[in-house]
């Protein structure tokens, strides 16, 4: 999870909290944190970087619309991350 932006890591939190959110559901979720709208240019390049990496799964809910699933790898960099930021904040 080193490799990742704060932007990546935010998507892959937001994912891993839900179950098999859209791109949709990913992007509402996340401009609630960010207070701010958050644009298609910059959501699905970063939702597909953390799909490629193979922390996230991208399947299909019907012809228009994907969700996305947080892998073992995913839950597994979340565990580390977490791991180790706890080594400096209690």
């Amino acid at each position: 999870m080193d490799d990742l932006t704060g932007f990546q890591r935010d998507l892959l939190y937001v994912i891993a909290g839900a179950n098999q959110p859209s791109g949709q559901d990913v992007k509402e979720e996340i401009e609630q944190y960010y207070s701010d709208e958050i644009n298609h240019g910059r959501l699905y390049p970063n939702l597909d970087t953390v799909v490629n990496k193979g922390l996230v799964e991208k399947g299909q809910l019907d012809r228009r619309t994907n969700y996305y699933a947080i892998t073992k790898d995913g839950e597994e960099a979340i565990e580390d991350r977490r791991a180790w930021e706890s080594q400096y904040i209690e």
